[in-house]
């Protein structure tokens, strides 16, 4: 009878689904959408709904980061609205802001921030360093959002989806400027850093 000694068996070891670089990168995204939110917003549209860089830091996270690792600091960012931080547009903050005017809009986030980070990182490949290429990953999010937030007006209004499609309008032109400014940003990361969004090695 032969007996085998497991502590000369190779030891496999499954490394974490995020490490601690990776939550920390959450953490600083979801700091990141927050000062981009906080940052003066202007009323614009029928509804009143104010420009921000909100969307900008949004599909900013999810170019960077990807689509689990944005998503999450999208998660963190609105767990911490919802739990009372003034970080929404507006200084506004708690759960009623999920079931107002605008909820069509944070609900989005979460959408926006996993198409983008999965366009750029599957769809752009080894092109993610082209602002052009990122810029295209970029606007189904752009589209993403405003639909959600159209649908979302017009549930909480009460009013017509063309009516809301019109208080929607005066934003199009302003977030298709900071997708545009998000390629050109993600892009120098992504050339700074290539291994970004690439597969973890052993």
């Amino acid at each position: 009878m032969t007996m085998t000694d497991d502590s000369t068996a190779p030891a496999t070891t499954r490394r974490p689904r995020l490490s601690a670089t990776d939550l920390a990168l959450v953490a600083a995204f979801a700091a990141l959408i927050a000062a981009c939110t906080v940052v003066g917003g202007i009323p614009v549209g029928g509804a009143g709904v104010e420009i921000t860089l909100q969307t900008f830091g949004i599909a900013l996270t999810g170019a960077l980061l990807g689509a689990v690792r944005g998503t999450l600091a999208v998660a963190v960012y609105l767990a911490l609205g919802a739990a009372g931080l003034p970080i929404f547009s507006g200084h506004s903050s708690g759960l009623g802001v999920f079931t107002g005017l605008t909820a069509g809009y944070l609900w989005s986030f979460l959408a926006v921030a996993f198409v983008t980070g999965l366009l750029v990182r599957y769809a752009a490949r080894g092109r993610r360093t082209s602002a052009f290429v990122v810029f295209l990953c970029c606007l189904p999010g752009v589209g993403l959002n405003h639909l959600l937030g159209i649908l979302g007006m017009a549930a909480f209004s009460d009013v017509p989806f063309s009516t809301a499609a019109g208080w929607d309008a005066p934003f199009w032109l302003g977030d298709i400027v900071k997708a545009l400014v998000v390629a050109l940003v993600a892009a120098e990361v992504h050339r700074a850093f290539p291994q970004l969004l690439g597969r973890r090695t052993r």
